[in-house]
């Protein structure tokens, strides 16, 4: 029988790689899209999959949508994706919102008892800790959705416990790897945005960039595998061809190596964690050639050393520094901003609001509040 499937964020780079693989297997039902603004591709989506109801975070982009599809109904704002989780009656929901707007569906998700295939990583940034025992409480699965994720989460399974020792999460360098930080003081958005492996959305190219994104896997990690923040290391490797590796009690290491295919990780995750069918050419080794492996020059790139600062506070901290780095992600993407100056303003805001105990989703909330308007008022300032 189908498994039937919820897909938030459907328009974006995952959700459309996600309908692929979904259009490929034949065995999930579709009962439900979701998309932030973009409401004329996710009529197009729901109108092809025959799904009964979708949602869009932006309330006018929700009212247009309305007009143009009677087939349906359409759901609005954060209440309704909410609504969408709870009222579908999926088995499974994959998560592929951008930023800390998918805490929200997740703490839902999981709250219902619903499986998670989790391609949001600020859920697990924002609310690591509560969303774990939430997961834990009500025995809802999170499979991760990222290439990163995906080979340490097969890695790992099947070791007894105690076998794994340490992480090592692997980063392509991005567009500016082996610059200096004199050299990116001018770099444009357009250079930003031209990542060498990947495509993706632009915030998360953003991240990439900066390496932001490496900080947030950290944090990623660090909940969903239990392993101590000084137990996870991140390594440049340029050829995006091993994604993760585990150390092993006895000196060994085992790698996962595979194609840079988004699809690899994403069938994974909806397939409840094992490897299923996908019409994908496998690496040729002798083509590739070498490997090559270089450490990660935080003086260039700051931000991955703020996240792991703000990992060992711990409390509100992550939280804050996602909200700051969103804000100033945004900013340098509308030319408000120069591309050093991002970590300049998630710094800024750290050091105004530091960390305080995370007590309930509320206080996380608030939080993320908080360092939003700070952080906005730090983008002002350097204008």
């Amino acid at each position: 029988m189908a498994r039937r499937l919820l897909i938030l964020g459907s328009t974006g780079s995952i959700g459309r790689q996600a309908l692929d693989v979904c259009e490929r297997s034949g065995e999930f039902e579709l009962v439900g899209l979701s998309a932030e603004s973009s409401w004329e591709p996710l009529l197009e989506q729901a109108r092809a999959q025959g799904v009964p109801r979708i949602a869009l975070a932006d309330a006018d982009a929700a009212a247009r949508a309305a007009e143009g599809w009677t087939e349906g109904q359409v759901l609005a704002g954060a209440e309704g994706l909410v609504r969408l989780v709870v009222e579908s009656g999926a088995e499974l929901v994959l998560n592929a919102l951008v930023g800390s707007a998918g805490l929200a569906p997740t703490v839902a998700t999981l709250g219902e008892g619903i499986d998670l295939a989790l391609a949001n990583k600020e859920s697990l940034v924002v609310g690591g800790e509560l969303v774990m025992a939430l997961a834990e409480a009500t025995g809802a699965r999170i499979v991760p959705v990222d290439s990163e994720h995906t080979a340490l989460h097969q890695l790992i399974a099947g070791q007894p416990a105690g076998a794994v020792t340490g992480l090592t999460i692997t980063a392509s360098g991005g567009p500016f790897r082996g610059r200096t930080r004199a050299e990116l003081a001018e770099v444009t958005v357009e250079e930003a945005l031209a990542h060498p492996t990947w495509a993706m959305g632009g915030k998360i190219t953003i991240d990439s960039a900066t390496l932001m994104n490496k900080g947030l896997e950290v944090m990623e990690a660090h909940h969903l595998f239990g392993t101590p923040y000084d137990h996870i290391e991140v390594v440049v490797h340029p050829q995006s061809l091993i994604h993760g590796l585990v150390k092993l009690a006895d000196g060994a290491m085992l790698a996962h190596m595979g194609p840079p295919d988004m699809r690899i990780a994403i069938s994974y995750a909806l397939h409840g964690g094992e490897s299923a069918g996908l019409e994908i050419e496998p690496l040729d080794l002798a083509a590739i050639g070498r490997l090559s492996f270089e450490p990660v020059d935080l003086d260039a790139f700051p931000c991955l050393r703020l996240a792991r600062e703000a990992a060992a506070e711990g409390g509100t901290a992550p939280c804050v520094l996602n909200a700051a780095n969103e804000v100033a992600v945004h900013a340098f993407l509308q030319g408000g901003l120069r591309f050093l100056e991002i970590s300049e303003v998630i710094e800024r805001t750290l050091d105004s609001l530091g960390s305080r105990p995370v007590l309930d989703f509320e206080s996380l909330y608030e939080a993320d509040r908080r360092a939003r308007e700070l952080a906005g008022e730090a983008v002002a300032a350097l204008r």
